[in-house]
């Protein structure tokens, strides 16, 4: 049965709330992945490949293809299309693999 918008009448839908990514405010709204907010915000980039620099961020869109990691709350190679958005969230763009290489 489709629905109207009539249906609607009475819901309360959850208030959008804040993240950030590399220390920019991104409006987010209740369930959505940290990829989608991003998105949203015309974030289209988030991550750097190991060889070459070149900018990555969703691809797949269903956690196949590991294009659209990104670095969570201080945790590297998080699949930004699968990660919820939670208020609060610290995105920062990965580099490479995301974790710093030992000095030689």
């Amino acid at each position: 049965m489709a629905r109207t918008p009539a249906d609607l009448v009475g819901a309360h839908p959850e208030a959008p709330f804040e993240i950030t990514f590399d220390g920019r405010r991104v409006t987010a709204l209740p369930g959505q992945t940290v990829a989608a907010a991003l998105w949203g915000a015309g974030i289209l980039a988030w991550r750097t490949t190991r060889d070459g620099g070149r900018p990555r961020g969703a691809f797949c869109g269903i956690g196949q293809c590991y294009d659209c990691l990104a670095t969570v709350n201080g945790e590297p190679n998080r699949r930004a299309c699968l990660v919820p958005a939670r208020p609060g969230d610290a995105i920062t763009t990965q580099e490479g693999h995301g974790h710093d290489r030992l000095a030689v």
